[in-house]
Order: structure tokens, then sequence, then C-alpha cells
């Protein structure tokens, strides 16, 4: 039964290096990938410590371009894509006409109307499907094109303070477009840039999934395993070893990342969700605008809050009642031991009146309940 569901699961074009090293294969999303290679709490402290590498190349990437780019892409995002200078990038949200998420991602604007989102792996076909739905009814729908690239493209994540000491050998020289500078370190936060790998053109961005330093590198599916070997032996240097899909939740778990189909939804907003931020109001109008204005000006009944364990507990789980005196009052959607810490952790949804930095809650953990605290977001900080 198990190589049955095996054989229905897709797998990356790094699946063969997993293998080969080791790596401990999951189901995730639909997608068949490792979880870890030696213990997830080794491979979060490698990421917090030194460096480590992930595959990520069941995210989606998704091309949209033409002269009206900007004004589609500010017409079905909540965040302003005119912001961006040619090799920068921005987190944002599609949402509902009624508030709720369709997906979060990330906009990199490449040249002046070329613009690649990264989506998330589960809602590849879902996030394609809706945005041609939008460009089907978009005033400006010849002048701007949506191309779905998922199969063409793959990813890694190198992540941690030591990724510094090798980047530049991996990729050397002067980007090629995009952000403008001498080597990849020359990059800051969200920008990204273009190199050269194996005669192909690869996108090289200071951004990740982690909270420390670190680069995405997007490359041709069929030369990200030559790429993905090459980093891991220039990055001795940096002490990288490759990490699973474990310590990925870990790491964004503690510095309070969002996760789709846990902290957002088709039925949770990014206002609800602690992403007001992300949503900027003076573009003028976009799918789901009023309904997050309402919210913006209080009209939200649940509010994302962060929390520490202050018991001796086993790890918070996703599902775990929240209690407030005794009384339910939300739901775990993350939760787990920090390796950092040493302590449990999470989020959840609470009523916006019991939401607050301090404010006690109890979760039920099989069965019994452990008293926590609300915590100021993120819930790790360096030093």
């Amino acid at each position: 039964m198990g190589d049955v569901i095996s054989e229905m699961l897709k797998r990356t074009p790094l699946f063969a290096a997993h293998q080969r090293r080791g790596g401990k294969l999951i189901e995730f999303g639909g997608w068949e990938m490792p979880v870890q290679y030696s213990s997830i709490v080794d491979e979060h402290l490698c990421v917090r410590r030194s460096t480590g590498i992930f595959d990520i190349s069941h995210m989606g990437e998704v091309w949209v371009e033409g002269p009206a780019a900007v004004e589609f892409l500010n017409a079905t995002c909540t965040n302003d894509v005119r912001k961006l200078a040619v090799g920068l990038g921005q987190y944002s949200q599609m949402c509902t006409e009624t508030g709720g998420t369709v997906d979060d991602l990330y906009i990199y604007r490449i040249a002046d109307s070329r613009f690649l989102l990264i989506v998330n792996a589960s809602r590849i076909e879902a996030d394609v499907a809706w945005l041609k739905g939008r460009h089907a009814v978009f005033a400006a729908a010849e002048q701007v094109g949506v191309e779905d690239a998922s199969d063409l493209w793959a990813a890694v994540a190198i992540q941690g303070p030591r990724v510094i000491d090798f980047i530049d050998t991996l990729f050397p020289g002067a980007s090629k477009g995009g952000a403008c500078v001498a080597a990849p370190t020359g990059l800051i936060k969200n920008q990204i840039g273009i190199w050269t790998w194996e005669g192909s053109d690869v996108f090289v961005a200071r951004t990740g999934y982690s909270g420390e330093d670190g680069f995405e590198i997007v490359a041709p599916a069929g030369q990200i395993e030559s790429l993905w070997e090459r980093a891991l032996a220039v990055g001795h240097v940096g002490c990288l070893q490759p990490c699973g899909l474990g310590a990925r939740d870990t790491l964004r778990t503690e510095v309070c990342y969002p996760l789709y189909g846990h902290e957002l939804d088709d039925a949770t907003s990014p206002i609800e969700a602690g992403l007001g931020y992300f949503v900027s109001w003076d573009k003028g109008d976009f799918v789901g605008r009023t309904v997050l204005a309402e919210q913006k000006a209080g009209a939200i009944t649940k509010k994302l809050v962060a929390f520490r364990m202050t018991d001796k507990s086993p790890p918070p789980r996703p599902g775990y009642p929240i209690l407030v005196e005794g009384v339910r009052v939300g739901t775990v959607v993350s939760g787990t031991q920090s390796p950092s810490m040493n302590v449990g952790i999470g989020m959840g949804f609470v009523p916006p009146e019991m939401a607050g930095p301090g404010r006690p809650l109890s979760v039920e953990i099989r069965g019994r309940v452990f008293a926590a605290e609300q915590v100021k977001k993120p819930i790790y900080r360096k030093g």
C-alpha cells in the first residue's frame, strides 16, 4: 500500500539526491519530500548557527508580464508592486472577495514589465486558475500574460549566518540582470539578481523562510541537481548540510512566519493573521479590499497570537484547544518544541479581546491542560 501511495506522489528533480544522502521521505502536500536527514533538531540548529540547504523545488513559479503587468498584479494582490524597483521582491497575498486568503506568495520584479511569482506547492493549480480567472475579466487583459512555469523550474534555499562564506564562490562575478551587484553578497534583503549556471540563467534572491540570512535560488529543473551538489561541495567552509521539511517548519514557527493551511486559508484574512503590513491601502482597489478595510477598522472575530508554554509540557501541536480560564476560546494552528529555546511554542487564533502579549492562556495537550502565555512576535529573537 505504501508503494502505491508513493507512486501517486509528485517528486522534485532532487528526489534521487535525497535518496543518496539518506533523507527520510514523507508525503507533504502531494509531494514526496525529505522531512529530515540527521534529525530535525540537528538541522534546525545547523541553520541557526551555520548553514543549511533545503529543496524547495515543490513550490510554484508563475510569470506575469506585459505592459499592464503592474496594474494586473495591483488589482489581484494586497501589496503594491509599484514599490518594487527592478531586482526587488515583496511578500504579498491574494484574497477572495470575502477577504479569505487564496495564497500568500513572493513577487519579484525581474524587469520593468516582468514579474516572477513564487507560490505555495499545495496551491499551484488553485493559484493559476484564480489568476487566470482574474485575467479573464481584467480590462487590459491583452496587455498582460500569465504563465505557469512550475514544471520548468526548481529551487533550493540556502539559509544561515555562514552562507556569506561561500555564496560568492557558487556564483562568481557580477549579476547580469535584476539587481545590479558585484556579487551575491552585494544583494540586500529581498533583492534578486540573475547569474549563469551551466549556460542558463538562474535567479538568486536574498530571501528565505528561516529567520536567518540566506538565499533562495531558482534554476532550470534539469540543472538543479548539479547546483545542489556543487553547493554542498563549496559550502563545507560554512558547515553546510542538507535539511528537511521538519527543520523548515520549526524554524519558521520560531519566527512566526505563516504557512498556508495553518495561519492562512480561504476562511482567514491577512488582517486576522496579523499581516496587515503587507496590505497597501493607497494603491486603489484590489480583490477583497472592502472586507479587509472593514476588518482593519475592527470588524474581526479572531486574531492570531503567538505563545510559549510556561509549564513543562509535551509540545503543542496544530488542532490542540486553546483555553482561557478553563473555557475553549481557540485552536493551535502551528506548534512545536523550539530547538533554539527548548520550550514549547506555537501560534493560534483567539477572540481579539483576549489577544495581547503577556496575557495567560492554556493549551490542552493529550487531555491535560498546560499553562502558557502570549508573547510578542517573533517568538525567537537572536541573542
